[in-house]
């Protein structure tokens, strides 16, 4: 029987030294794998991002916008709504951030 190849876990990883998320460039000490194409649709590639970039990015896009939109950190960094959390988020020190789910997800 073959066995499965390991994936990456997607679960929070604390690291060392802090590390910068690919979305909001902060540094930050945990980070978790986002995949660029949903992984229900066979993506394979996966960025760094830290917990409340992650959490706002499924709660305001549904994985189809994010497979037919939103493939790329720089379409990701152009979008409006986006734009205004990076602003925001940037100012904000490495804590817990609360992120609530959007009714009107795109």
């Amino acid at each position: 029987m073959k066995r499965r190849a390991q994936q990456t876990p997607l679960l929070p990883r604390e690291h060392d030294q802090p590390t910068r998320c690919t979305l909001c460039e902060r540094e930050v000490m945990q980070t978790t794998r986002h995949h660029l194409i949903p992984r229900s649709e066979g993506g394979l590639e996966v960025v760094d991002l830290c917990v409340p970039c992650h959490k706002t990015l499924h709660s305001f896009f549904s994985n189809r916008t994010l497979l037919d939109e939103l493939h790329t950190v720089d379409a990701l960094r152009q979008e409006p709504e986006i734009v205004r959390y990076l602003s925001w988020i940037r100012k904000q020190p490495d804590r817990v951030i609360r992120v609530a789910r959007r009714k009107d997800k795109r």
